[in-house]
């Protein structure tokens, strides 16, 4: 049985999998909280100029 194999067949434990679930939301959440910056704001209203021109 190879490795990948063993693996898969193995189940994490209930609070393990809670755990990472808690913080994968965390995780998430946060990206969603967080400001796009200006210079990616500036480089999008530069595309959108250019699609409006076409």
């Amino acid at each position: 049985m190879s490795m990948k194999e063993e693996m898969a067949e193995e189940k994490p434990k209930p609070r393990l999998r809670r755990d990472i679930d808690e913080n994968l939301k965390r995780v998430f959440e946060d990206a969603l909280d967080t400001e796009v910056p200006d210079r990616f704001k500036q480089l999008l209203e530069q595309l959108k100029a250019k699609e409006a021109r076409k």
